[in-house]
């Protein structure tokens, strides 16, 4: 009788997982009333959300992960048992800033009803500080095997409907080796006003707000950890290459995923103090030096009509924690590009 050959437990997991991660993947994109879906093998994996009428900003929702579950926390999105119901400005994957020429682009109605308390007054002179995040107009939406790029313009407004400063959005979605989602974001951002002034502001930056299960406070085993070696709340405020959050989406001593956001070296300030809170949010901040890293001096960004800054960012959606997605790996083939 010939012997039976049997490939060990690891190593035909090792097999079959690269054979899964490599297998062909096929991105397409559909425009819809609200926004733009992107799709993997005809299943959603993520829509950028454009005209959603109680919000002033663009966002990405649902995030979904590279197991086909929800990354991102759904509220105020949805209403999902269990989820926390705080900070209704927080809309998944996002960009903000609170203080543009001082008008408000990081919270919104939904957040100044809540401060008002009922105090029809009081609400009126709160949204006179209200600014918007318009999106304008899609460049380009192109979609072929594994990749898939987004190109979109947006504008900043104050409260009288002037455009303060413009961006031009470039998200790339692909599918890594190992199967992690990935999407490239870059901002160009341009002074259309005669000056533009982007404060020294805590609450400003490229922005995810995790599922619930995973924020280190509802204490299911989720995690924050940066490039430097800071975890939990120690990550709060210190400059880093990359940030991770990483633990179960769903329950308790579920499947561990991470989200982890790469800082390029060309982009604004690198490395970037990093907004990271334990109950969920984390937030790419290269404009609060002072009132996020803690340093001595106030240093808004300030562009005259026609100047630009950038900010370049790499989003991986993966399985298992930092160490197990290779993320500091991940990082140093990034800065490379």
């Amino acid at each position: 009788m010939n012997p039976r050959h049997f490939l060990p437990a690891a190593l035909l997991f090792a097999v079959l997982t690269s054979f899964t991660s490599l297998r062909a993947v096929e991105f397409s994109m559909v425009e819809e009333a609200d926004g733009i879906a992107v799709k993997i093998d005809g299943e959603l994996f993520t829509k950028y959300v454009t005209a959603d009428p109680v919000t002033n900003k663009p966002y990405f929702y649902p995030v979904i992960g590279p197991t086909g579950k929800e990354m991102t926390r759904s509220y105020p999105m949805k209403d999902i048992e269990g989820e926390a119901h705080d900070h209704p400005h927080h809309r998944s994957l996002w960009f903000g800033h609170q203080f543009v020429n001082n008008f408000d682009t990081w919270h919104e109605e939904l957040t100044l009803v809540e401060r008002a308390k009922g105090d029809d007054a009081k609400l009126e002179e709160l949204k006179k500080t209200l600014g918007a995040t318009r999106h304008r107009e899609v460049l380009e939406a192109s979609a072929s095997g594994r990749r898939a790029v987004l190109k979109v313009a947006s504008d900043y407004l104050d409260p009288a409907g002037n455009v303060m400063a413009s961006d031009v959005r470039t998200f790339i979605f692909s599918v890594a080796e190992d199967g992690s989602r990935v999407i490239d974001a870059d901002f160009v951002f341009t002074g259309v006003a005669d000056s533009v002034v982007f404060a020294d502001a805590k609450d400003a930056g490229l922005s995810i707000r995790v599922a619930h299960a995973m924020a280190v406070k509802s204490e299911q085993g989720g995690r924050i950890v940066t490039s430097t070696g800071f975890e939990g709340e120690e990550a709060w405020g210190k400059r880093a290459a990359w940030c991770d959050f990483n633990g179960p989406v769903d329950a308790k001593g579920g499947e561990v995923l991470g989200i982890a956001i790469l800082n390029h070296p060309s982009s604004l300030r690198h490395p970037t103090p990093w907004h990271a809170r334990t109950y969920g949010l984390f937030t790419a901040n290269p404009f609060g030096l002072k009132s996020v890293a803690g340093e001595s001096e106030e240093a808004p960004v300030v562009l005259k009509k026609g100047e630009t800054f950038i900010m370049r960012h790499r989003i991986l959606l993966h399985r298992g924690d930092e160490k197990s997605a290779k993320i500091s790996e991940a990082w140093t083939k990034y800065e490379k590009e």
